[in-house]
C-alpha cells in the first residue's frame, strides 16, 4: 500500500502551527499543530476530548458552519484536523481558527456536548487545559500567514 500523506510530512522538523495536510477535490485538510511531535509533551485525553468539543461547537456555529467537513483529533495526541470547503479561502481559514482559539482559551461555562446522554465519554474532560493549549496555539498563529501553511522540508 502507498503511505498516506500525513506519513510523508518529516514529523522530526515539524512545529506547532496550521498546515495545509492534503487538497482532496474541494475539500482542504488542515493540520492544527498544537504539539512538536515526538517532544513528549502530548495533549492530555481530557484536555484533547475538551478542546473537540469547544472546537467542534465553534466552527459548526460560525458563519463557515456549511464549510466544515469534519473536526476531529490525531491519534498522537499532537492536535486535529479541521477539513473545509474551498469555499473558505487560505486567508479566512487562518482566521477562523485563530477566532476559534480565541474563543475557547477565553471559555467558562458549561462544556457543549459534556453531559451523559450526549457523550460517550462525559466525565474525561479538562477544561483548564484546554483554555491553556488554546491560548498557546493562538499565539502561535498570531501572525501566520498563507505562506506559513506549507510544511517545512
Amino acid at each position: 500500500m502507498q503511505k498516506i500523506a500525513s506519513f510523508t510530512v518529516n514529523h522530526n522538523v515539524l512545529e506547532k502551527g496550521m498546515y495545509i495536510s492534503r487538497i482532496d477535490g474541494d475539500v482542504v485538510t488542515y493540520d492544527i499543530r498544537m504539539k512538536k511531535p515526538n517532544s513528549g509533551n502530548f495533549l492530555g485525553n481530557g484536555e484533547l476530548h475538551t478542546l473537540e468539543h469547544l472546537l467542534a461547537t465553534y466552527l459548526r456555529n460560525s458563519n463557515y458552519s456549511d464549510s466544515v467537513v469534519y473536526v476531529g483529533p490525531m491519534g498522537c495526541r499532537t492536535g486535529f484536523y479541521v477539513l473545509l470547503r474551498d469555499a473558505v479561502s487560505y486567508k479566512e481559514a487562518i482566521s477562523l481558527v485563530r477566532d476559534s482559539l480565541k474563543y475557547i482559551a477565553q471559555f467558562d461555562g458549561v462544556i457543549p456536548g459534556s453531559k451523559k446522554e450526549e457523550c460517550g465519554n462525559y466525565l474525561e474532560h479538562d477544561l483548564n487545559g484546554a483554555r491553556s493549549t488554546a491560548l498557546d496555539m493562538f499565539r502561535v498563529l498570531e501572525h501566520t500567514k498563507e505562506k506559513d501553511l506549507i510544511y517545512k522540508e
